[in-house]
Formats: structure tokens, C-alpha cells, sequence
């Protein structure tokens, strides 16, 4: 839960950004894509602050948030995984190779751990379908994931 300080000042950038792209058409989803790279989240503060700049409920916002797997309603951790669980990638072992990293990490999926070094998010796809298995960490995707370098991942993240 944001401080009452820090929802001031979350609402004041927040209508600065839907200021600005108020006049897009459609500009729900380019708000929220600002908000988020700016806090690294979409702050539940934020979210009256849209809807009344959009003349939109609070629910639709959030509606929005919540469905698209993108936004984040809490800050990750300092490194991010997106684990690809496409059929190409579920067929190279990709299932077991996701279960091996949440139980290394000791997360769920979209999950963060105490010292927020680390999330862990799945993906629809990465595009990597010829070197399935796949995963993107913080923004670099890796092909052929096996066990080791699971093992290695795990290990590296939570340094």
C-alpha cells in the first residue's frame, strides 16, 4: 500500500501523463504503458486518476490492467524472467523446465521474492520457437534453456 505522500505525488505525474496523451485516440493503453515505465508498476493510485481523466470507471481501468499480462499492479524485483509457455516451447520440455525454476526460486508464477531480486512471468511466446525452450531475462533472450542452465539462472538471480 502506497504512503498518502506518495499517492500525491503518483496522482500528480499520473495526470501529467494523461494530459499528455488524453488527445490519442484509444490512449488507455499508451497511459498505462507511460505509467508503468515511469513507476516500474501501475499503482492502484493511479488507476481514479485515469478513469477520470478518460471518463471511464475505475473498474474498466482496471479491467485493463489486470488482462492485459504486461502491466504489473506491484514493482518487480531487479531482475525479471518471462518463461515462453507456447506449445513449441511446452513440446522441447519447457513445462518442466518452468517448474524447476518457480521451485529453485520458491515462487509462483508472477511472483516476486522477499528481497526483490527477482520475478518470474509467463509468456504467451517469445518468438523463439526454433530454440524452444525460451526465456527472456531482463529484456535478453536465451534459447535451448536446459536443466543447468536453469540451475545456473536461479542461481544468478538471486545473488
Amino acid at each position: 500500500m502506497e504512503s498518502r505522500s506518495a499517492d500525491v505525488e503518483i496522482a500528480s505525474k499520473t495526470e501529467a501523463i494523461v494530459a499528455r496523451l488524453k488527445p490519442l485516440e484509444g490512449p488507455l493503453l499508451p497511459i498505462l504503458h507511460d505509467i508503468q515505465a515511469e513507476f516500474g508498476y501501475v499503482p492502484q493510485a493511479a488507476l481514479p486518476v485515469i478513469a477520470n481523466g478518460l471518463n471511464l470507471s475505475r473498474a474498466e481501468v482496471h479491467g485493463v490492467v489486470s488482462f492485459y499480462h504486461d502491466y504489473r499492479e506491484a514493482p518487480a524485483g531487479r531482475h525479471v524472467i518471462k518463461m515462453c509457455r507456447a506449445e513449441a516451447c511446452q513440446s522441447m520440455g519447457g513445462d518442466e523446465l518452468a517448474d524447476r525454476l518457480l521451485g529453485l526460486l520458491g515462487l509462483d508464477w508472477h511472483g516476486t521474492n522477499a528481497n526483490r531480486s527477482v520475478t518470474i512471468e509467463p509468456v504467451c511466446c517469445l518468438g523463439l520457437c526454433a530454440c524452444a525452450p525460451a526465456a527472456m531475462v531482463d529484456g535478453e533472450v536465451i534459447g535451448r534453456l536446459d536443466a543447468n542452465m536453469v540451475d545456473q539462472l536461479a542461481k544468478a538471480v538471486q545473488a
